[in-house]
């Protein structure tokens, strides 16, 4: 299973093979840069989202002026353009759910964002559908969309994509913490195994629904 609780301040090279922008591990937490350019931790293409979950604790960039300032929570497939997840966009107010296949989703769901109520987020296959689920400390989870598992969900490339970009305004950075790791107190899903997918070409963080 992929699990990171990034409290040694290394980004572990092996896990995270494919990142790029220069993010890095500070305080307990992955801390991705968040500019006009890209910057994300991303994992080995050797995992799978078919009885397996993705979840994590996310700090947003703050809107520092632009009209996005974004981060993603993906899992991707090995076709460009076709993942399933989150983006949080903190200059919008918005949390996209994502199920996507050539970049577009046409039930894509648009919540307003509560960084309290949404602080944690976890996408998991369960018996062939998908759970878009949110919390607001890890413990208890609120299902917040649900759809058909596409097949490739059930394939063993993909990876998990933690990506931050921002269109204009001020320099800022995204932050993760305890990928995959249970709360303490809680009685969770059983930790299963896997949890991403493969290659990405972005079109930029902005929420759409097209």
């Amino acid at each position: 299973m992929l699990v990171d609780d990034f409290n040694d301040n290394v980004r572990d090279p092996v896990l995270w093979s494919q990142s790029y922008g220069d993010p890095v591990e500070a305080g307990g937490r992955a801390r991705i840069p968040c500019t006009t350019g890209y910057a994300a931790y991303r994992s080995a293409s050797i995992y799978t989202l078919a009885w397996s979950q993705v979840a994590a604790r996310i700090y947003p960039p703050a809107a520092g002026g632009g009209a996005s300032a974004a981060v993603s929570f993906l899992v991707l497939s090995d076709l460009p353009g076709t993942d399933a997840g989150f983006l949080i966009d903190r200059a919008q107010g918005a949390m996209g759910l994502y199920l996507r296949v050539g970049y577009a989703d046409g039930g894509a769901a648009f919540p307003v964002y509560d960084p309290v109520q949404h602080a944690w987020v976890r996408l998991r296959e369960d018996a062939g559908t998908l759970r878009w689920e949110t919390s607001a400390d890890g413990l208890s989870w609120t299902v917040r969309r649900t759809a058909t598992a596409p097949a490739w969900t059930a394939q063993t490339n993909l990876s998990l994509l933690m990506e931050a970009h921002r269109d204009t305004g001020t320099n800022d950075f995204a932050e993760v913490e305890n990928l995959n790791i249970t709360r303490p107190g809680s009685i969770a899903d059983s930790l299963r195994s896997g949890s991403a997918v493969a290659a990405l070409e972005r079109t930029g963080s902005m929420i759409s629904g097209g």
